[in-house]
């Protein structure tokens, strides 16, 4: 409906701004266009467009289930710091978050593998992980090297790190290699044994050169890593007495994101949390409320560079965070 005039002046400015506005998003002219119609330049409708968003005359309205999500996914860049962000809808089903975060990470995956800038890239292991390649596009990238970049277990299964690897090679038609150790030794002295053999030491210097790795990590009492690689004199209820929320590449860290003070963090055959760090790109995709505690507290050490969640996990983690 229009509305009355209650003065009984032109404001002309006002008018050309409106006049902009309607042939640029109504009408659907380019700036060019719009600024051969009106007698002007292009640069003048463009800081036209930008006075007429300023002054709330253009109001952008997105009518969108994923409306949340993109609204999410600039909150926590800003709020962490990170460089990428990647919020997709929560569905109705709580046990089907780590479905749909799968599925955008693999979508994720799909955009970065084409990239030729990525040579080297690491794989972890775990359900979120394993589903992602289910929903990836098959690509040609014979220049790649796929990597798993943790030790493996003993246990045959889809959420193994050798097959993840193997898997994404297939689809990406690459090569692959894997981290062949296990993930924890018996003791920290077995540990710093293990390391110091060339062949290890060798693998962990091709997992630092990484140009990026996609991680999953879970809390101790759902976690993959308590039910098929925790040592067996290790009791998980023992690491969450000492503060543990959860773990990333087998590293238990606290709230606040700092390993916690017991052997299991040194018994870790694997590239270390300050060597992740170093990495250009660290992708942790994982969603789920039993997840927001080791989220955040990876998100707190800083070893995250993109984030592949799900909007109620994102919002948890914005409201855990504080100001």
């Amino acid at each position: 409906m229009s509305r009355s005039i209650k003065i009984d002046q032109i404001d002309k400015e006002e008018q050309l701004l409106v006049r902009l506005v309607w042939a640029c998003e109504v009408e659907g002219l380019t700036q060019a266009e719009a600024a051969e119609r009106f007698g002007t330049t292009r640069l003048r409708v463009n800081k036209g467009l930008r006075e007429a968003r300023r002054r709330g005359i253009l109001r952008v309205s997105v009518d969108s289930i994923y409306t949340a999500a993109a609204d999410l996914e600039w909150q926590m860049q800003r709020r962490f710091g990170l460089t990428s962000v990647n919020v997709v809808p929560s569905p109705e089903d709580p046990g089907a978050v780590s479905r749909l975060v799968s599925a955008g990470l693999g979508a994720h995956l799909g955009t970065l593998l084409e990239t030729p800038e990525i040579k080297a890239f690491g794989m972890s292991w775990g359900n979120t992980l394993n589903l992602a390649t289910r929903y990836m596009q098959p690509i040609n990238r014979p220049d790649l090297e796929i990597i798993s970049v943790m030790g493996g277990v003993s246990r045959g299964s889809d959420v193994n790190g050798y097959e993840i690897a193997t898997r994404l090679a297939d689809l990406c038609n690459a090569e692959h290699s894997f981290f062949t150790a296990p993930l924890f030794a018996g003791s920290p002295e077995s540990q710093r044994r293990f390391v110091e053999q060339d062949v290890i030491a060798e693998m962990l210097d091709k997992v630092r050169s990484c140009d990026a790795v996609a991680l999953a990590t879970s809390d101790l009492r759902h976690s993959l890593l308590v039910r098929d690689a925790l040592p067996r004199d290790i009791d998980p209820e023992e690491l969450i007495a000492l503060g543990g929320v959860g773990d990333i590449t087998g590293h238990v860290l606290d709230a606040n994101g700092e390993m916690i003070d017991h052997p299991i963090n040194q018994r870790v055959i694997g590239i270390s949390l300050d060597d992740l760090a170093r990495i250009p790109n660290v992708i942790l995709a994982a969603g789920g409320a039993h997840k927001v505690p080791i989220i955040l507290a990876a998100l707190r050490r800083g070893i995250v560079d993109t984030l592949v969640t799900d909007t109620n996990t994102a919002q948890a983690l914005l409201e855990a965070a504080g100001d």
